[in-house]
């Protein structure tokens, strides 16, 4: 017999007992379309939080305060003081790979107008702090290099601040604050951006001269970081280890003395973003996949029933001349088709959840080698588990087949 024909033969086969082929399916169509939707998914998250970290600027490099040991015990970096006005002033005298800097100074706290109030942050930035972020200025203007030299109390903010303070349609250009009983002049509106994909409402902020909040607010004379812009994404190595040897000059530290600060790029954070994202798709996936597994056992019980039914029909075609191995292939080519039908079903159904997954807020992107992979698995899930009943098939004694009842 020819391999179309028993195509056909097997074609038929599967047919002929229509629901118990599709509960076997079932579990192969749950199983892949689980694994694509989990593919999905951590293929869109980590896209979306790669597409989030660049609209900070990909050429973004932070400088913290790094951790110390003081008495045998590590410090917390944010308690650090180590970066000072002479580390920025620096920077901005000597840079050649960076090409904008601002020192930063953040605190928390209630902004207040009128019987108005709401909680938000506020970072204590230079005016170059908008271009490093890519922020952009919808109404007003930003602060001057004139405003920071006086501690001016002005103030840019956020589409939300703006909605809790002022409501809809109100222009607050002009308009005097309140945060921590400090009055500030709103100067600039900035344009919004949304949340993020922490969830985070970036329009909850708001920015004045680093100098008002260091002596009006924090009562500070240190920086909680220094943010700065390298010249190109592909020079943030360079623009790293030219800030590093100049905190190190500044902070005098020698040989192999540990640094007290510690500079990431932005490239690195989507790298570990990306890592992650990558680690916790495996999980996912691979829990998903047990359900492959099981749908293969599925697959092999109702071949192996199927094998018992029809020993007789096993028996006849032996008989009249069909070899154990055209009678196994035609047991492997019914499971293979069982599973190939079912992986595509699955993917099938994988891709239109995937599609709904935005609807409900998650992001969602099916990667092309997910479809391929799926259905090489199904493929490799028909020949594993239909080996072992077409084998059984394939050693029946036509003899005995025949006379079974």
């Amino acid at each position: 017999m020819n391999i179309l024909n028993l195509f056909k033969v097997s074609l038929r086969a599967v047919a002929n007992n229509k629901m118990r082929s599709f509960l076997s399916m079932l579990g192969i169509i749950i199983g892949v379309g689980a694994v694509i939707v989990m593919m999905s998914i951590g293929q869109g998250s980590k896209e979306s939080i790669r597409k989030e970290l660049s609209t900070m600027g990909t050429n973004l490099l932070t400088i913290r305060p790094g951790a110390d040991m003081r008495g045998g015990v590590r410090q917390d970096p944010s308690a650090m003081q180590t970066l000072k006005m002479a580390d920025y002033e620096r920077i901005v005298r000597e840079k050649k790979f960076v090409t904008k800097v601002s020192p930063e100074v953040t605190a928390s706290g209630q902004v207040i107008y009128g019987n108005n109030n709401t909680t938000t942050s506020l970072y204590g930035e230079s005016p170059e702090y908008l271009d490093i972020k890519l922020w952009n200025i919808e109404e007003g203007e930003c602060f001057t290099e004139e405003d920071i030299k006086k501690a001016a109390k002005k103030v840019v903010v956020g589409r939300t601040i703006v909605k809790e303070l002022f409501g809809e349609n109100v222009d607050p250009i002009g308009k005097t604050i309140r945060f921590k009983s400090i009055p500030m002049t709103i100067v600039g509106v900035l344009k919004s951006k949304g949340y993020n994909s922490w969830g985070m409402d970036q329009d909850n902020v708001m920015i004045a001269p680093y100098t008002t909040v260091m002596k009006r607010i924090a009562a500070q004379t240190w920086f909680s970081s220094i943010v700065c812009s390298a010249v190109t994404e592909e020079l943030s190595d360079a623009a790293i280890e030219e800030l590093t040897q100049m905190l190190r000059d500044n902070h005098k530290l020698k040989g192999e003395a540990a640094d007290d600060f510690t500079i990431r790029s932005q490239a690195e954070m989507m790298q570990t973003m990306s890592s992650t994202m990558d680690t916790v798709t495996i999980i996912l996936v691979v829990a998903a996949a047990f359900s492959l597994l099981v749908a293969g056992i599925g697959i092999m019980n109702i071949m192996l029933v199927s094998v018992t039914e029809r020993t007789k029909e096993i028996g006849l075609r032996m008989a009249v001349g069909a070899t154990g191995a055209v009678i196994s292939l035609q047991f492997l080519i019914e499971s293979v088709l069982i599973s190939i039908t079912g992986g595509i079903l699955g993917i099938l159904f994988g891709c239109g959840l995937s599609a709904l997954a935005p609807m409900v807020g998650m992001p969602s992107s099916v990667p092309a080698w997910s479809i391929i992979v799926s259905f090489l698995v199904c493929v490799f899930i028909g020949v594993l588990f239909g080996y072992i009943p077409a084998l059984k098939a394939a050693r029946m004694d036509p003899i005995e087949a025949i006379r079974h009842e």
